[in-house]
């Protein structure tokens, strides 16, 4: 940003009250810094200036971040002034009539949203290397490596301080892959929390939503404040807070009981650097008076993962026959993960697909039991890594094997190097990417906490008491603004 890197939205903001910077110097900036650093890391498009100048010249509203830069990410968060390519050729330039609940609610923060943020073909994949951006989207922290998906650019363009922080949307981790893989702050709220309308009624069967890439966990509280709330017409709202998120981090949680799991939720090993960062973590939550096990929840996360894989290709199946319009599929209108999706799809029945959904229910009610004392087991918060290895080469996760099935579930897929983010997508439940640790090679690695459903401001409460702690904000990447 303007002055200082890794200075989050908050400070921005009072920087920008106080006089110190104006909002048209602030975003000069950060489309300086596109200019400079879109070249490397290709993580912001469809950039819309006059779109921007024109909010600043009629009147920011008077929101927590008044005159700050923000990026939309390019998939959903529908928006008027901000057309959309949603990671796909078959959609590029897609223009909307009205803005999107989601939109309208982080435009009255007085945010200054001026482009968006790549994401893959669909939203699906750990990596953002759709072919409508001409190229992969590379980490700030190594371009060998992906920034993460669905919202890499996000990732990217937040970890390189491009702004100070953006949208994303989470749908099997999609806002918790690029915070572990940047070195930044991501939290998916319970599910519901926040509006999906009035384009959709639900993210693929209610696994996914909306969140945000920050340096700071302040920054998340107040955004998912000016945010949480069902729009009209929702199909299901999340269970209402007891206090606001801003309010949750001003005083740290009561002493929690931690569930500690160095392997995956099906006991297999994990890299040896994300295994020493769980322990790391668990070292500092037992410092801070928390009572730490080992744990792991007995839920059948394979039948899980199986369920997830079917919603999801109907999901992007009807995603893309409806972008069609009756006609037939070309060679180039989409990817080949996108292609094996549409096939797969095609040999599911409705009745799988309602067997699928009632699977995912059933999974939540298995992870439900693991926080709840009347079923015999008393833990809080479940502690995890993010991904199960530090962030892939650039390359290993495009979406040029048309073998979606594999790509998804197979030895050296997604599921295998990100076995935790989509459980809690499925149950519901709130977790969160905590920036805690680096390798010796200096790619960052995330630590994942997640807790009961609805429980949002104790588990956000928890990670602001470890920020403060282990304050993260002065590491900085290779590539920086």
């Amino acid at each position: 940003m303007i002055d200082g890197y890794g200075v989050d939205a908050t400070e921005t903001a009072q920087r920008i009250a106080r006089g110190d910077v104006s909002p048209e110097e602030v975003l000069d900036a950060a489309l300086a810094a596109v200019d400079r650093l879109n070249p490397v890391l290709n993580a912001v498009v469809l950039v819309q200036e006059d779109a921007a100048r024109k909010a600043i010249a009629e009147g920011l509203p008077r929101g927590p971040f008044r005159g700050v830069p923000f990026l939309i990410k390019d998939l959903g968060c529908e928006a008027v002034d901000f057309p959309s390519h949603n990671g796909s050729r078959l959609l590029a330039n897609t223009r909307y009539r009205r803005d999107s609940a989601i939109f309208q609610r982080m435009r009255a923060t007085g945010v200054v949203t001026f482009g968006r943020t790549t994401s893959p073909e669909g939203g699906i994949g750990p990596a953002t290397e759709s072919a409508v951006y001409g190229g992969p989207t590379r980490n700030p922290w190594n371009p060998d490596h992906t920034s993460g998906g669905s919202s890499g650019g996000a990732g990217a363009a937040v970890a390189a301080g491009i702004v100070p922080f953006a949208h994303g949307s989470d749908g099997g981790g999609s806002v918790r892959i690029p915070a572990s893989s940047c070195g930044l702050f991501g939290f998916k709220p319970t599910r519901a929390r926040l509006p999906d309308g009035p384009y959709v009624g639900e993210g693929w069967a209610g696994m996914a939503i909306d969140g945000f890439l920050t340096h700071s966990v302040r920054d998340t509280a107040v955004m998912l404040d000016a945010c949480e709330g069902a729009d009209p017409g929702a199909p299901y709202c999340a269970p209402p807070l007891l206090r606001s998120h801003a309010d949750a981090i001003s005083r740290p949680p009561r002493r929690l009981r931690v569930a500690l799991c160095d392997t995956t939720l099906t006991g297999d090993p994990i890299h040896a650097d994300c295994r020493a960062a769980v322990h790391q973590a668990a070292r500092l939550l037992s410092d801070l008076g928390h009572h730490v096990e080992p744990a792991r929840p007995q839920a059948d996360v394979l039948r899980m993962m199986r369920a997830w894989t079917d919603i999801v290709a109907c999901g992007t199946a009807l995603g893309i026959h409806s972008a069609l319009r009756g006609r037939a599929l070309g060679a180039e209108d989409v990817e080949g993960v996108g292609r094996g999706a549409i096939a797969h799809a095609a040999t599911l029945s409705g009745e799988r697909y309602l067997q699928a959904v009632g699977e995912i229910h059933a999974f939540g009610r298995e992870m439900a039991a693991f926080f709840d004392p009347e079923a015999g087991h008393p833990w809080d918060i479940l502690l995890t890594a993010t991904l199960s290895e530090p962030p892939a080469k650039v390359g290993r996760f495009s979406h040029v094997t048309e073998d979606y099935v594999a790509y998804r579930t197979g030895p050296d897929g997604v599921f295998a190097y990100s076995p935790f983010c989509a459980v809690f997508n499925a149950s519901g439940q709130p977790a969160a990417s905590l920036p805690l640790h680096m390798t010796p090679g200096g790619l960052p690695v995330g630590v994942h906490l997640a807790t009961r459903f609805g429980a949002d401001e104790e588990l956000i409460a928890l990670c602001a008491e470890i920020e403060a702690a282990r304050l993260w904000r002065g590491q900085r990447p290779s590539i920086q603004a």
